[in-house]
Order: structure tokens, then C-alpha cells, then sequence
């Protein structure tokens, strides 16, 4: 089965709705393209509130039931006959996650993830805003693939990459919010993109990132951040780059069968040595007696 993946990048403001009929309309023309599956940002509603400590932005978050962004994607899904995974700041009665809804291209809801790895750092605060996610890693049964879904700092983790590959994923999908290092003159930009070029390598299938573009301010803290969303094919090699700086949609074409076959071929799923990987379940590399 061939599928047509897509990609978009764009600006926020702290005008809400007018970001929300902006991804919709990027969804839209994604469509129009000729696009099945269609990643939207991380966090697309507000501006990447992480920046700076803002106790006013909880009361932004929404619950996964009966969210009305979340439906209201779903009725454009199922208009548009695509999937849609939808970036939504989550709140679980004391319990605030980075979250994301997969949509099915029918409009139904297949379920929730929850970001699990949350990064602390200058710039990118969210264990001030978000808990641990507690789901695990997830892999859908969708109309155009299984798709296996992974927010921002989880796609530095080759582990989340590998489970959901060994769980079925046959597209590996990353919304994001990564941009300048405050207090460092680190440019991650280039390491970004071949962290998750490397998981598709090591997994045999393709991947999807879509970042933001712009600069966005919290509390007189701003940062900026470099686009530069791609999607790339089983071997890791680009197959669409959009730029740093521009409003941008970028499609590919991929073939799910043909990369069963040569992942099959391959032998990598076949050759691992569960008995040996003991240590990836300690912190420090040492077993304990």
C-alpha cells in the first residue's frame, strides 16, 4: 500500500483560535496534496509555553474526553479521509500531561498518548507544567497504517523507537518544539534530524517531524525555533525538508509493503539478542544482584 505522509510548520501567537484555523487550514491544503497521514506540530494552539514558569497557562489544558479541539479535528479528518495525531496540553484531574489524540481517517478517536520523556532545561521547562506520561509507548491500527507517535524529547530515546517498531509501527510520527539553546551557543538542529533519521535506519521504516518556526515570548523569555521538518524513508535518507524559517507544507510518498519485504530482508528483527539487553533497564549500565 503506498501512503502519502505529510509535514507542516508554522508560527504561533497567543491568539488561540486563529492557530487553530491555521493548522486547520494547513490540514486542509496537506489534503489537497494529497496527503493521508498529516502531522501538526507539537503544541500547535499557543505558543510553546515551556520558555518561562507561567502559572496562568494551567488553566489552558482541556481533558482527552470530550475535548472540542479534538473533535473538532475529528470532523475535519473524516471530511479530508486522513489521519490526524493532535498536540493538546492535557489535564487528568490533579494531573497535567503533553499529550496527543490519534484520529483515524473516519473521525474516530483512537486514543491518547502521553509524552514520557520531559525534558528540564533552559527554555524548555515542562516538568514545571507536565507529569511523567503514564500510557507508555503506543502503536494505532489507522486506515493508512500503523503508526506509532513519539512528542518532542521522546525522539532522542532509540528505545521509544524501537518499541514502537517492535509493537508494528510502519511510520514513525514526532510533532515538536525545538529551537535555540538558551546559555549555549549548541546549534541542535543537525543532530535533531539525524537522531530520528537514525531511528528510521535502525528500524527499517520511515519517519515524520514537524517543528515550529519563529521566535515566541513567555513572561519577557523568548526563544526561537528552526523549522526545518522533515519526513524521511526506511534507510534514512530525506525524501522532503521544509525550511527553517517558512510556513510550509512538505509531502513524500512512501511504500508500506515494500518496506515489510526489505525489512523482513534485512534480518535486524530477527537477529537481536533480548538476552543480553538486561542493562537498558538500569540508569548506571549495572545489573543488580
Amino acid at each position: 500500500m503506498k501512503v502519502t505522509l505529510a509535514a507542516t510548520q508554522m508560527k504561533c501567537t497567543w491568539e488561540i483560535e486563529n492557530n487553530i484555523e491555521k493548522a486547520k487550514q494547513l490540514i486542509s491544503n496537506s489534503a489537497k496534496k494529497g496527503a493521508n497521514i498529516i502531522l501538526i506540530q507539537e503544541l500547535f494552539q499557543t505558543p510553546y509555553f515551556c520558555i518561562e514558569y507561567d502559572e496562568k497557562i494551567f488553566s489552558l489544558a482541556k481533558p482527552f474526553k470530550d475535548n472540542p479541539v479534538i473533535f473538532e479535528m475529528a470532523e475535519l479528518a473524516k471530511k479530508l479521509n486522513v489521519v490526524l495525531p493532535i498536540s493538546y496540553f492535557e489535564v487528568e484531574n490533579n494531573a497535567y500531561y503533553n499529550a496527543i489524540a490519534i484520529i483515524d481517517a473516519d473521525g474516530k478517536i483512537l486514543g491518547n498518548y502521553r509524552k514520557s520523556h520531559i525534558p528540564d532545561g533552559p527554555g524548555y521547562l515542562e516538568k514545571y507544567y507536565f507529569n511523567p506520561g503514564d500510557t507508555g509507548f503506543k502503536v494505532w491500527s489507522t486506515k493508512f497504517g500503523k503508526i506509532g507517535v513519539g512528542i518532542c524529547w521522546d525522539q532522542w530515546f532509540p528505545e521509544a523507537a524501537r518499541i514502537m517498531a517492535l509493537k508494528g509501527a510502519e511510520i514513525l510520527l514526532y510533532p515538536t518544539a525545538i529551537g535555540d539553546e538558551p546559555r549555549s551557543k549548541y546549534d541542535s538542529s543537525s543532530a535533531w534530524q539525524r537522531v530520528m533519521q537514525g531511528h528510521a535506519a535502525a528500524n527499517v521504516l520511515p519517519v515524520v517531524a514537524s517543528n515550529r518556526i519563529g521566535t515566541e515570548t513567555v513572561q519577557g523569555q523568548s526563544n526561537g525555533f528552526y523549522g526545518s521538518s522533515f519526513i524521511c524513508d526506511r534507510s534514512g535518507s530525506m525524501l522532503a525538508e521544509a525550511s527553517k524559517d517558512k510556513e510550509e507544507i512538505i509531502t513524500a510518498e512512501i511504500d508500506i509493503e515494500e518496506n515489510h519485504l526489505f525489512r523482513r530482508n534485512w534480518g535486524l528483527f530477527r537477529d537481536r539478542r533480548i538476552d543480553l539487553y538486561q542493562e537498558l533497564l538500569s540508569l548506571d549500565g549495572n545489573l543488580k544482584d
